[in-house]
């Protein structure tokens, strides 16, 4: 990506030289947590609340101090989710007012370890989450490394896409859809529950796609490859792939974020369209979920 003329962004809260900060819990885990924590599970919820069971005795413990090698790549990917989130500010904030509504940016924190939520309990092990009630993106950038070694997804766009695709739940939070599908789980079975987090995950995806078609537009900051990368990681990161390999088998009933195949083309067609009507992400919902 060219980035070397992006703005770093004012809304970034650098807590990874500090202790978990003290954030009352509220209700305890919330809808969007949870389908954070789900990001590297395979989409077994059962598995994600034996995770924070196991983990809430720890979460004061910190990892290991970096190496000074480890602490300027790290103080590098800072600057850039400092660009990347100062790209969406201005995509969002241009779109939001295209439709006569003021855009309200996300926080974003970068920790070490273990944070704290208004959410409940944030772990490196989680991946990248959004929690909606504090409206705050947060990333251990130690997740780059396992989505470059684990997750099979190098690149800088793809790790751009993990942003835009958090950001996207924070969109979906202003528009009320975050909502919509919270009620919606409350008065479900666990298998219509999940085809609601499908609809939502699918979505954030398709935002983050618009995100990247305007951010072109305006900065011109994709370069040969970057498209690939960040399909690549969408298609790394489908329920079907992460659940054969946590498990060798493949259970649908239990899927969260969508297949390998939805993620890509929800992506895809962002980016394509760069369409961000209330008619077509509405869409997302109205549709039967065999079309999706």
């Amino acid at each position: 990506m060219r980035l070397g003329r992006i703005r770093r962004s004012g809304n970034v809260q650098d807590r990874r030289a500090m202790g978990p900060k003290k954030v009352a819990a509220g209700g305890g885990l919330g809808l969007l947590l949870m389908v954070g924590l789900i990001f590297l599970s395979g989409g077994n919820l059962g598995d994600v609340l034996q995770f924070v069971v196991r983990n809430q005795a720890n979460v004061q413990n910190q990892p290991a101090p970096l190496n000074p090698q480890q602490q300027a790549e790290q103080d590098e990917q800072a600057v850039f989710v400092s660009k990347v989130l100062a790209l969406t500010e201005d995509v969002w904030s241009e779109l939001f007012s295209e439709y006569g509504r003021a855009y309200q940016p996300p926080q974003l924190e970068l920790f070490r370890g273990t944070t704290q939520t208004a959410c409940g309990h944030g772990a490196a092990a989680m991946g990248p989450f959004y929690c909606p009630a504090d409206s705050m993106v947060y990333i251990d950038l130690s997740f780059y490394d396992q989505l470059r070694d684990e997750l099979n997804s190098p690149g800088d766009f793809a790790q751009a896409y993990v942003i835009a695709h958090e950001v996207g739940h924070h969109v979906q939070n202003l528009l009320g859809y975050s909502d919509l599908v919270q009620r919606a789980r409350m008065q479900s079975s666990e298998e219509e529950a999940n085809q609601m987090s499908v609809r939502l995950e699918l979505q954030a995806d398709y935002l983050a796609g618009v995100w990247a078609h305007h951010a072109q537009q305006q900065f011109q900051v994709l370069e040969s490859g970057d498209v690939e990368e960040g399909l690549n990681a969408a298609r790394q990161i489908g329920d079907d792939m992460l659940q054969k390999k946590s498990r060798g088998v493949i259970v649908p009933e239990q899927f969260t974020h969508g297949t390998s195949a939805q993620r890509v083309r929800w992506f895809r067609e962002g980016l394509r369209s760069g369409d961000p009507s209330k008619a077509t992400l509405d869409q997302f919902f109205d549709s039967s979920y065999s079309s999706l």
